[in-house]
């Protein structure tokens, strides 16, 4: 069984905020708190150790007193960068990732992850909707030594999420509580959010 100590925490706040407008989206407010706040306070019990992926306001994420790490190489848009740079410094034999805009994941979404693990290098969370399952590719827990095979993917020119798990065989593992993966991409559902 991987233990609580054997994993570091990443909280991927180095987005564009693209659909917000271009603003930084770990730094917008959820009931008078950043979002990033809200995602650090809810992996801390979950993980050993915690490293924050953010792209600006580095001084802003610092005051948090995590270490801060942007995209290993700014030629690699998206999510994948950020898991790059946080498996390039993870100094634990796993690493689990969230994203900040998801400020409700599961209590017990590392533990579930790593309680599935067995002898995989890589497991996912996925939800079920009206019989769909869908993978919630950014909650992963990894193996740090996987920072080869995506720096690899990434100089093929690899960039979706998705393809990069399936090579690696990943395990899914289902989550009852489809609500607890809402994430807000626009403002208006950061407001749906706050009135939930």
């Amino acid at each position: 069984m991987i233990q609580r100590e054997q994993i570091t925490g990443l909280v991927l706040a180095g987005g564009r905020g693209s659909r917000m407008g271009g603003v930084d989206k770990g730094l917008q407010t959820l009931d008078g708190e950043p979002l990033v706040q809200h995602a650090l306070r809810r992996i801390a019990p979950q993980v050993g150790s915690l490293m924050i992926s953010a792209n600006r306001h580095p001084e802003v994420y610092r005051g948090y007193g995590f270490p801060v790490l942007p995209d290993a190489d700014t030629a690699y848009p998206g999510p994948l960068a950020g898991f790059l740079a946080g498996l390039l410094h993870c100094r634990t034999e796993w690493m689990a990732t969230v994203p900040c805009d998801t400020p409700r994941f599961p209590e017990d979404l590392v533990a579930t992850l790593a309680a599935a693990a067995g002898d995989a290098r890589a497991v996912v969370a996925v939800t079920e909707e009206a019989g769909e399952r869908q993978r919630q590719s950014v909650f992963c827990l990894l193996r740090a030594d996987l920072h080869v095979d995506l720096a690899a993917y990434l100089g093929e020119g690899g960039r979706k999420i998705e393809w990069w798990l399936e090579r690696q065989g990943c395990v899914d593992v289902l989550f009852d509580d489809v609500g607890a993966f809402f994430n807000a991409n626009t403002l208006d559902e950061l407001r749906r959010l706050g009135a939930a």
